[in-house]
């Protein structure tokens, strides 16, 4: 297939999962915010479902485009693109299962909204259709020199599958409930087993995505700092903690210089372990370092520089999945 069709391919997809993306964080915030939602037709759920006909659109076009005349229709999907059609079949099932779902059970609320089956189903499909770009640039050849312009689909996509991830663990994630603010509440022991369980939780969903984009390319500098960044930006706006942003882009930079001085790669072992251990380590070191600036913290210093070391060691622990010791995976 001619590569400039396959471009244009992965920015529209790129384009329209941003859609969808943007509106199932706007439907997050609205359920945050507003208590009566009693209705499945509002404007946040009009959001979400727009960006996935765009999407539906998106792979229309793909299988008239590709398609030669005489080839049977499956035959036209390019490489990596298989799932985001069944994805979207997922897709569709799961939004008139939740259509049905509110008609007869209502709206639900808190973590009802993120854990219904219906929803669950809306998550995955979403994602497979979603991370077609991703897949698509797997599937392809590359010399490893790929430039960060050529990589942006990739990336856009990297950080549609991440945030899907995030959302649907948000219950989970310090940029939302970030307990180690402020004051000592009345109940510190409890809150703090919930804040490190989240961050032990999101350094591993974290560090297991990016650990993967590093193993496959090489990526240019600004490539994390994208992705994190972004994240970053939509956890931060359910709660509207839009402080924490910075933590995203000071930890993205950072990672993106620890991607140039280790050069981690599947030849270098010791390396790609030591960024799989950085990489969470100095996300948290940023977070908790915002927090003590920006809002105190009523953690003492041992607390929160051992949440900071263990981050790093769930990390170093995930580099073993990737590299098992003694079998070198060519790049």
């Amino acid at each position: 297939m001619d590569a400039r069709p396959l471009r244009q391919l992965d920015w529209l997809m790129t384009l329209c999962a941003g859609w969808m993306l943007a509106g199932l964080y706007l439907d997050g915030w609205a359920h945050r915010h507003f208590q009566n939602l009693e209705t499945f037709f509002t404007p946040w759920h009009g959001a979400l479902y727009s960006g996935f006909l765009a999407l539906l659109v998106c792979l229309a076009w793909m299988l008239v485009h590709f398609r030669r005349p005489g080839e049977p229709w499956w035959q036209a999907i390019p490489p990596g693109y298989g799932l985001s059609l069944v994805g979207a079949a997922v897709f569709l099932a799961g939004g008139l299962g939740d259509l049905v779902w509110h008609t007869l059970l209502g709206i639900e609320v808190d973590l009802e909204a993120l854990l219904s089956p219906t929803h669950l189903l809306l998550a995955i499909g979403g994602t497979l259709m979603g991370a077609g770009p991703f897949r698509a640039a797997w599937r392809r050849p590359t010399d490893g020199a790929a430039g960060l312009t050529d990589l942006l689909p990739m990336l856009f996509s990297l950080t549609f599958g991440w945030s899907v991830l995030t959302f649907f663990t948000q219950f989970a994630h310090p940029f939302v409930h970030p307990a180690a603010e402020g004051a000592m509440p009345a109940n510190p022991l409890q809150l703090q087993r919930i804040e490190l369980a989240a961050i032990l939780l999101q350094s591993a969903i974290m560090t297991g995505l990016m650990l993967l984009a590093t193993w496959r390319w090489a990526l240019p500098f600004g490539s994390l700092t994208i992705v994190l960044t972004l994240n970053a930006l939509l956890m931060s706006a359910l709660e509207m903690h839009f402080y924490f942003v910075r933590v995203g882009l000071i930890a993205g930079v950072a990672a993106d210089l620890l991607v140039r001085w280790l050069m981690p790669s599947t030849h270098a072992s010791p390396r790609f372990r030591w960024f799989a251990a950085l990489l969470p380590a100095t996300f948290y070191a940023t977070y908790f370092l915002a927090v003590i600036w920006l809002a105190g913290t009523w953690w003492p210093v041992p607390l929160w520089t051992g949440a900071i070391v263990m981050a790093g060691i769930v990390g170093w622990l995930l580099s073993y999945l990737l590299l098992p010791p003694g079998r070198p995976l060519p790049r």
